[in-house]
């Protein structure tokens, strides 16, 4: 907006261009539809505002000629699926008042750029690939933060290292930008640079956090901040990913591999616009991508960018956006909806009493409105909001998605807002509201939680080695059963509290391995290595698997089962796996019980979103990649880098993590 403005107003070129968000006035909004030559929105507005209300837009959408989308690449997965289905309601709209608008789509670098964009919009795209686009040299530095543990192989943590070079570059007076992997370690490194560079509160702040969450005014006000370039550092998630205008920044320092090689070049990309030189730090953590990539840059010098992948025919996705254009719009006769006839799926919605049909057109006769009770991005509705009222008053001070609420808002959490923390001193999960007082702690909190996982039907079955490969639907829960007090600095752990949260519940697609018991008992002496050999290969085929559908973390998770739904496996403190009963406590490894551990990946959305299928395909593929990964670790014994945490094991020993986790991986390898 502000590059059209400034544009518009050199040029003296009268168009009006307006910004219409959820922070637009109401009095502004129809001002903006009466008038706007160019609407600048988000997927979320289309979805609930305009759409919904398209006969108030009438005049725009008589004339609109283009729809302009950016960040295509980040349309993937769930929020992918969604947004496709979004364009198909603009384009069923669109053509009820005569227009065929021009689509014209924009992308940081991925593998199949035409490809999704045609998903995308489901219709012909022409590529154009190469950049004008001025820009200056790119340093790359990949970081493999020092051995603290040679014998396990412990090294430094990332989040020390990220704190120490980004530290070292702005007292070396260069801006720069700190991207973290969640939302609480952001709040940890902004503490951390705000300890050094402002404990004066007499002084402006020099260190900003940016992350989803904040409120709007929070957010702008930061935005507003980085590109007056009133401060040196800024402390991200993803939200910076993309392109929020912040002026000009030197280096970009990531507190971990972000999960792809496409979004690790679009967050460096964030430094040195123009023809500014720029450095781009990638500081790796444990995790065995993380050190793979360390170990062999010419992988992530040469790799191709990830392919994006949606699957906006999930029935799931699919169903709630029939419904939201049925209320737009009638349906008539066998209308198509994307690539499916809309008419089972309004015999459907007929059933349920929100639409009548009268001759061969579908009627909305319910008094709901069903676009605000579909979320774009997260599996259920109603975001949290975190009440403060440390001086008696009642303010909102941030809110939280549903998703991610049962792991930060339970009571006794530490919440963190600008490296300020708050105390959850009450949870009204009915009601969606915790209610926070500002606390003086030395410590931040992480939840501690457990998941259950039952097959309910399998679609598809093959052989592995000695072993099957299974796809099908599941039944997960996933239970908070209390949390832990971390230090700050030193990080140790110097304290419990239990979390009395409902379970979350849901049914899903999954692909699994297994191996029967007699071959586990012929190849392991005891269940207990049998069991952490299946962490150890969990581990690996979950990143190795993560990477090959371009997923988000949030879409693909991982569990290990004894294939019967009756337990629970986690990591204790010291990083070996348990066994834990349905009600989280450990459980013996009965010597009599049938014993069937069970490598699980699945999509974490109600009915799958299409990734559980294209890795059963690629099962051979996985298990030969994870192998690799563990093969070409350094450590003897097996170490976070590989395997996950582990225990001091006898580094001669067959029965190492590192080797126990190699012999179950050989027992899935095809034959």
């Amino acid at each position: 907006m502000a590059e059209l403005l400034e544009l518009n107003q050199a040029g003296a070129l009268g168009v009006k261009a307006f910004t219409f968000d959820g922070d637009t006035p109401g009095d502004a909004r129809q001002a903006i539809r009466l008038h706007g030559d160019i609407v600048v929105s988000n997927p979320d507005m289309l979805h609930q505002a305009i759409l919904p209300h398209h006969t108030k837009w009438a005049q725009f959408f008589e004339n609109l000629r283009y729809v302009v989308i950016d960040e295509v690449h980040t349309y993937r997965g769930v929020f992918g699926s969604h947004v496709a289905n979004v364009i198909r309601r603009l384009k069923r709209v669109c053509a009820f008042y005569g227009v065929r608008p021009q689509f014209i789509l924009c992308s940081a670098t991925i593998g199949n750029p035409q490809e999704h964009a045609e998903a995308l919009i489901e219709d012909a795209v022409t590529a154009i690939t190469e950049s004008g686009a001025p820009s200056g040299d790119k340093h790359v530095l990949l970081w493999n933060p020092p051995v603290v543990n040679p014998d396990l192989g412990l090294r430094a943590s990332a989040r020390s290292q990220t704190n120490r070079i980004a530290r070292l570059a702005i007292k070396s007076g260069m801006k720069t930008l700190v991207f973290a992997q969640s939302r609480s370690m952001v709040e940890v490194l902004t503490k951390y640079l705000k300890d050094v560079f402002d404990h004066d509160p007499r002084k402006p702040a020099r260190i900003r956090a940016y992350r989803g969450g904040y409120l709007p005014k929070e957010r702008r006000a930061a935005e507003r901040e980085m590109r007056a370039g009133t401060i040196d550092g800024i402390v991200s998630t993803s939200a910076l990913e993309l392109g929020v205008d912040i002026g000009s920044l030197d280096v970009v320092v990531l507190n971990g591999y972000p999960g792809s090689v496409a979004a690790t070049w679009q967050r460096f990309g964030r430094a040195g616009r123009r023809q500014q030189s720029a450095l781009g730090v990638l500081v790796a953590s444990s995790d065995p991508l993380d050190q793979y990539l360390v170990r062999h840059p010419e992988f992530f010098q040469g790799a191709p960018p990830e392919h994006a992948r949606i699957h906006p025919d999930q029935p799931l996705i699919l169903l709630d956006h029939i419904r939201c254009a049925a209320f737009e719009l009638p349906f008539v006769g066998d209308e198509m909806f994307g690539t499916e006839v809309a008419t089972p799926w309004l015999d459907v919605l007929g059933e349920e009493g929100v639409l009548h049909r009268e001759g061969d057109r579908w009627e909305w006769i319910a008094d709901s409105y069903p676009a605000i009770a579909v979320s774009l991005r997260s599996v259920a509705d109603g975001n949290f909001v975190v009440v403060d009222r440390t001086d008696g008053r009642q303010t909102i001070i941030a809110e939280v998605d549903y998703s991610a609420a049962a792991v930060t808002l339970y009571e006794g959490a530490i919440h963190m807002i600008q490296s300020t923390p708050y105390q959850v001193e009450k949870l009204d999960w009915e009601g969606r509201k915790a209610y926070v007082t500002r606390a003086s702690v030395d410590y931040y909190t992480d939840a501690i939680d457990y998941t259950r996982l039952k097959v309910l039907d399998c679609f598809e079955s093959s052989h592995a080695g000695c072993g099957h490969a299974r796809h099908g639907e599941v039944h997960v829960v996933r239970r908070v059963p209390g949390y832990k007090k971390i230090r700050f600095y030193s990080h140790e752990n110097i304290g419990y509290g239990p979390v009395n949260l409902p379970d979350q519940e849901l049914h899903t697609t999954a692909v699994w391995w297994q191996l029967p018991q007699a071959v586990l008992e012929a190849a392991f002496e005891q269940r207990q290595q049998a069991l952490d050999g299946f962490l150890g290969a969990a581990n690996t085929l979950h990143i190795v698997a993560t990477v090959a559908v371009m997923a988000e973390a949030r879409d693909l998770q991982k569990s290990v089962g004894s294939g019967d739904g009756a337990w629970f496996v986690s990591a204790d403190m010291r990083g070996r796996g348990q066994l834990r009963g349905s009600d989280g406590q450990p459980a013996a490894l009965a010597t009599d019980a049938p014993f069937t551990p069970t490598v699980y990946l699945y999509d974490a959305f109600p009915g799958g979103i299409g990734q559980s299928e294209p890795l059963f395909h690629r099962r051979e593929d996985l298990v030969a990649q994870s192998i690799t990964l563990i093969e070409r670790c350094d450590c003897r014994a097996g170490c976070p880098a590989c395997v996950g945490p582990v225990l001091a094991a006898d580094e001669g020993a067959a029965t190492t993590p590192k080797a126990l986790a190699l012999r179950v991986l050989a027992l899935l390898v095809a034959l």
